[in-house]
């Protein structure tokens, strides 16, 4: 095997700076425009004529987006492009993810990383064929993961439009009216500060609202596992974020404990289906609600939840409806449970292919 190269980051890439885009030109267009936050919008000129890593500078720091297509990266990014004589661009895409930048946050107010700093980052550099087969293999895991998601995308576009034609465009005059905490429970979290960890046997992470949107980063915090059972959340479960970011998601990820701020949401008489589409239908009212609301972290009120209507079907009714929904719901669970399993073997995959501790037969 060949043996790796230890160099300085600075030594393989160059990070050139995103430039401003003034808000009266962005005028649509087919190309992309990404921020440290990804992407944002769509302009009708490209920044940069080929592909490109995008990178977070200022705000969301060290996030690292790929555009296999021209592209426009504002001031808040830097931006890296192809150079196939010194490394194998996907390559570089998962060894940028694996150096964890985001954690290089200058001492200002506002989070952002330095070019010099990420310069100086220690990196080691295998052959051009190694590096292509790494990225092969990790390539492949997230088409997999990609592909999930997409599943999942589709089949909840196909649940809520015959949630839709069911229950707002054919619904029955003779269907019951009930508040919509009548037909779910809905289980506020815990103040997790108050369940330390005791040892690194006994522990689970918290899942906040930031954890729901994005996933467990080695920022996210931890608890005992020793909590009363139904604090517990579980790959799908029906989660509901009713303050500051409101959202309604079944949860695809790890075994973790609810925190305040988040209900979980469950029922003893409904399907899943009934109670988890009932909650996105009104989630806008939510969302209205909560920006309503004159304090710097919008919310909704559990009184809230008693104020909304969802129509009750006869139960021979809803029966018929869960031949349809239940196992659309089911493939979705299945699919965030391979999801969460990949994503796992991915994460683990990285750290060990990037340093060498695992090597590529070529």
């Amino acid at each position: 095997m060949s043996k790796w190269k230890k160099c300085k980051l600075g030594e393989v890439i160059t990070l050139n700076y995103g430039k401003s885009l003034p808000a009266k030109k962005r005028s649509g267009g087919d190309i992309p425009v990404y921020s440290s936050a990804g992407l944002t919008g769509w302009h009708d000129k490209a920044l940069v004529d080929s592909k490109g890593l995008i990178i977070g500078r200022k705000g969301t720091i060290g996030k690292v987006y790929k555009s296999e297509n021209p592209f426009y990266a504002i001031d808040t990014s830097y931006y890296v492009l192809p150079n196939n004589d010194v490394y194998d661009f996907d390559f570089l895409f998962f060894l940028l993810g694996s150096i964890r930048l985001d954690e290089l946050n200058e001492d200002s107010a506002v989070p952002g990383l330095n070019r010099n700093t990420a310069y100086s980052q220690d990196i080691f550099l295998p052959s051009l064929p190694e590096q292509r087969a790494i990225a092969s293999i990790l390539s492949s895991l997230d088409d997999k993961i990609d592909l999930h998601y997409r599943q999942n995308r589709t089949l909840e576009a196909m649940a809520e439009t015959l949630f839709r034609q069911w229950f707002i465009e054919e619904a029955k005059e003779d269907w019951e009216e009930k508040p919509l905490d009548e037909i779910a429970d809905y289980l506020n979290g815990l103040a997790c500060q108050k369940f330390p960890f005791e040892n690194d046997v006994d522990r689970l992470p918290v899942l906040k609202i930031k954890e729901l949107r994005n996933g467990f980063t080695e920022n996210s915090d931890w608890v005992t596992s020793k909590v009363l059972e139904q604090y517990i959340v579980k790959n799908g479960d029906v989660i509901f974020s009713w303050s500051g970011s409101l959202l309604v998601k079944i949860w695809n990820g790890k075994n973790c404990v609810l925190n305040q701020h988040l209900f979980k949401v469950t029922s003893e008489k409904y399907p899943k289906w009934f109670y988890y589409f009932w909650t996105k239908h009104h989630l806008q009212k939510f969302i209205s609600i909560a920006e309503s609301k004159a304090t710097t972290m919008g919310h909704i009120k559990r009184g809230d939840l008693h104020v909304v209507m969802v129509l009750v079907p006869s139960k021979e009714e809803t029966e018929e409806m869960g031949i349809i929904m239940d196992p659309i719901v089911e493939k979705l669970i299945k699919n965030t449970k391979q999801i969460c399993t990949l994503e796992q073997l991915r994460d683990t995959l990285l750290p060990k292919l990037m340093s060498g501790v695992v090597r590529m037969k070529i």
